[in-house]
């Protein structure tokens, strides 16, 4: 019975101990911005919305311009060299709320956006689908030749962009007809921009390890994370969200770019150090060469198999003192 004790605590104190020990030993091998195969510069670009809160949708277009705007700005500051011209430009989720593919002026806007910064720009959209469903996208928006390649949000917010069980829910609130009728991608979380594979996650998708896994595992050579927190604001939503995206970094050794619609918007270093920010609610520009990695980490080979050895030990732990308290009880 002691024995069965002591194999449990072990158990345990395993379970616990392990993770703690091997992102210990494992910190001062991450690597940093001066790593990588070649650099590559970028920059995040924070149009801001005119208004906070669930009303943001309500100005699709102005939100639109403002992050034209910000990038026909920045690329004044390149020309006049002030800043250095960026390779590619991520612009937030939701940056186009009006679908480009659809809409001429739309895309009008964007490809001159694009073709003043003379770099591809992923753009955050939401696209028409013409069945009365929608896909929340990222779209590769070439200078001179327009939209290219696209990532379509796999992993979708329940209750938000979508509802689940809508007529059974209809019964009790008219809410639920404020939810999205989104649908999922069903991509590998890659786009290609530039000639460089790009780990795509966006907003609620960071929440979840195999986002970002299978985007790294297809290929991508830095994370981008783009995000929508007008809704949110002013919470700390924002800071918890860049806080999974540093997590993120380190966990794939990738240099990651956020570019958030209100911010916090940031480029942080391979080993999760945030090394740009910008502040929320202003608009604002990141201009950063980071480095492009092939090389993968061991949780990125690993994946979820850690979590369900460490789960299984906990559970064998538990199961085990359980067992041990019954055979006591009996024994009484």
């Amino acid at each position: 019975m002691r024995r069965t004790r002591i194999v449990a605590a072990a158990g345990a104190l395993t379970a616990i101990a392990l993770p703690l020990v091997a992102g210990a030993a494992r910190a001062p091998f991450l690597p940093g911005m001066d790593s990588g195969e070649r650099q590559l510069t970028v920059a995040a670009v924070q149009g801001n919305v005119p208004r906070l809160g669930l009303g943001f949708n309500d100005q699709r277009r102005a939100v639109l311009d403002m992050h034209v705007r910000r990038t026909l700005q920045l690329a004044d500051d390149v020309d006049a060299g002030r800043e250095p011209r960026p390779d590619i430009v991520l612009w937030p989720e939701n940056s186009s709320d009006i679908d480009p593919l659809r809409n001429p002026d739309a895309a009008r806007e964007i490809s001159y956006a694009a073709d003043r910064i003379g770099a591809p720009i992923l753009v955050g959209a939401v696209l028409n689908n013409g069945d009365g469903t929608t896909t929340n996208s990222v779209i590769v928006w070439n200078p001179g030749t327009g939209p290219a390649d696209r990532h379509d949000k796999a992993i979708l917010q329940p209750f938000g962009e979508y509802m689940p069980f809508r007529d059974f829910f209809r019964h009790f609130s008219s809410y639920v007809d404020q939810a999205g009728h989104f649908v999922p991608g069903h991509g590998d979380g890659v786009v290609t921009a530039d000639n460089v594979p790009i780990a795509v996650a966006t907003c609620y998708e960071i929440a979840f390890d195999r986002a970002y896994t299978t985007a790294v595992r297809a290929g991508g050579q830095f994370l981008a994370a783009p995000t929508n927190n007008a809704t949110f604001s002013p919470s700390e939503m924002t800071y918890q969200q860049l806080a999974m995206t540093r997590v993120r970094a380190a966990e794939h050794g990738r240099a990651a770019v956020v570019a958030a619609t209100t911010g916090v918007s940031a480029i942080i270093a391979p080993d999760g150090t945030v090394t740009q920010r910008t502040g929320v609610d202003v608009p604002a520009a990141l201009v950063s060469a980071i480095p492009l990695r092939t090389e993968v980490t061991p949780a990125t080979v690993a994946g979820p198999w850690p979590e369900y050895v460490l789960s299984a030990l906990g559970a064998v732990a538990v199961a085990a003192s359980a067992g041990t308290g019954l055979r006591r009880r009996s024994a009484r």
